[in-house]
């Protein structure tokens, strides 16, 4: 089956995980916090920390592309794409590069809550 079509369709299946995640843990944890991401990212961080250790493990044969497309990139895509950055920072730091690995998530982190505000500012301005 054609990769992107792989990729789309476990993304469509992530992003209705992603929001049934969401809205459960909003029901539990209620609307102070934000409950849903944040129990989404660590979920999908665990799962994808599992599968790439299990990889490892394994050699990542018992794997095809398409079926690591279509968990990985498709469905723990869809799900949260915070899970590929926490799996990029680890294998920065288990590569022993931890000062990029920290370059990395901070200028991920500052960059992106720069671009948000800067987002935001520009649809003010001209709105």
């Amino acid at each position: 089956m054609n990769a992107i079509v792989l990729v789309f369709i476990g993304a469509g299946i992530g992003g209705v995980l992603r929001y049934a995640s969401y809205e459960a843990a909003m029901r539990v944890f209620g609307m102070h916090f934000p409950s849903g991401t944040f129990v989404v990212n660590v979920v999908g961080s665990f799962v994808i920390g599992c599968i790439a250790g299990w990889m490892a493990m394994k050699g990542g044969a018992s794997w095809t592309t398409p079926a690591r497309l279509f968990v990985m990139a498709g469905i723990l895509g869809g799900f949260t794409t915070f899970s590929s950055f926490s799996l990029d920072t680890a294998m920065l730091v288990h590569r022993g590069e931890v000062g990029l690995a920290a370059l990395y998530v901070g200028g991920s982190v500052a960059l992106s809550l720069t671009a948000v505000f800067g987002g935001l500012a520009l649809v003010r301005a001209v709105a």
